[in-house]
């Protein structure tokens, strides 16, 4: 069996019991959407799934999406009637260079194996200045520092392959010009975010 075609059947069968989960919900898109910006920007959104972030930044801009998860991207069509395209990001992207303003990642880069091929991909389909934006969870905040401190894993989703800190995603965006990560998306986020942030939301830019 094909790598994209393991991908799809673990992801298929991943996806079937979540439902139409999305991490951080209405907080994170809604950032992640302002970060989209538009209208009239063609936008490339990685991890589409079944649209339901892509939803938040479709008015007025041509997005396309892209997932291993064949079934998924069937629904995206059906509910958003945006393009999609079934890849694996890792292995490359088949569009031309320079073809997006916007690459979105939402929740992508901590299930890849290899999350450098991945941005090296983003980089090359992104316009010169085009933006790169995405979120990561924070698996060093409180709740899962406490789950390491008594021997679990700190992250519960099986399909996560990475920990990010914030240094790591700043040297997985060393090729970008004006790399910002936030911490965001929770209740307690304002008392201390390094420590209460869900999420770690991340902008940057391809230089000209």
């Amino acid at each position: 069996m094909a790598r994209l075609d393991r991908l799809d059947a673990r992801y298929r069968a991943h996806h079937g019991h979540r439902g139409e989960f999305v991490f951080g919900a209405d907080e994170r898109a809604g950032l992640i959407a302002f970060l989209v910006g538009g209208p009239g920007l063609r936008v490339l959104d990685l991890g589409c799934r079944t649209g339901a972030l892509t939803q938040h930044y479709t008015a007025g801009n041509e997005v396309v999406g892209v997932d291993v998860d064949h079934g998924a991207l069937e629904q995206a069509v059906e509910r958003l009637g945006i393009e999609t395209v079934w890849a694996d990001v890792e292995e490359g992207l088949p569009f031309p260079d320079d073809s997006f303003d916007v690459v979105v990642a939402g929740e992508l880069l901590e299930h890849l194996a290899d999350p450098a091929a991945a941005v090296a991909n983003v980089r090359r389909v992104l316009k010169p200045g085009g933006r790169f934006v995405g979120s990561v969870p924070n698996a060093f905040r409180l709740k899962s520092r406490l789950r390491y401190a008594v021997g679990r894993h700190p992250e519960t989703d099986a399909t996560h392959l990475q920990l990010f800190t914030p240094a790591a995603l700043l040297a997985l965006l060393g090729d970008f010009d004006d790399v910002d990560v936030r911490f965001a998306v929770g209740r307690y986020v304002r008392l201390q975010r390094r420590l209460m942030a869900r999420a770690q939301v991340f902008t940057a830019r391809k230089p000209r």
